[in-house]
């Protein structure tokens, strides 16, 4: 029974991410990265993290998704609609995305073949304590360098939303 709620978390979180980036409509994009957050809950739940899939439905799906829906509803989607891909930005944005994939593949095989994630600490994912423990201790400077990189979307879209009063 696992293995059938397994593969469909994983095929709901897959057809989810692929329809956040194919939809047009920016609040379907948002519904749809909404059930890929729930999908990948799921996951979480069958590897028994409770905490974990507790916390990636209150603060993902909840505020996250709030805050999204927000700023969608803040922008004028109206210019958005009317825009066109062009070939050469879509031809970049896929030579960028398989170079990143190249790349993360590289990174979690490792070189040589052998995975150098696998000499990282990992915490049980109901240890708690463990968990801050390495988050603020370790890991830091990535935690401190998400919050400044939220905060500087949060202004960047504050910026881009102000509408021109001449």
């Amino acid at each position: 029974m696992d293995a059938y709620f397994f593969w469909l978390f994983t095929v709901g979180m897959l057809l989810g991410a692929v329809a956040v980036v194919l939809n047009r409509s920016p609040v379907a994009s948002a519904l749809s990265l909404a059930f890929t957050i729930a999908s990948m809950a799921g996951l979480f739940v069958l590897l028994h993290a409770f905490f974990l899939a507790a916390i990636q439905i209150i603060v993902y799906l909840g505020a996250v998704m709030v805050l999204f829906l927000f700023i969608i509803m803040l922008l004028d989607l109206k210019a958005e609609e009317a825009r066109s891909f062009k070939p050469f930005s879509l031809a970049a944005g896929l030579a960028l995305a398989g170079f990143v994939g190249w790349r993360f593949f590289f990174h979690v095989l490792g070189e040589d073949g052998r995975r150098p994630m696998a000499s990282l600490p990992q915490p049980a994912a109901n240890d708690i304590p463990a968990i801050g423990n390495l988050l603020f201790t370790k890991y830091i400077l990535p935690f401190e360098a998400t919050s400044v990189l939220l905060l500087a979307a949060m202004i960047g879209v504050v910026l881009l939303s102000k509408k021109d009063l001449k």
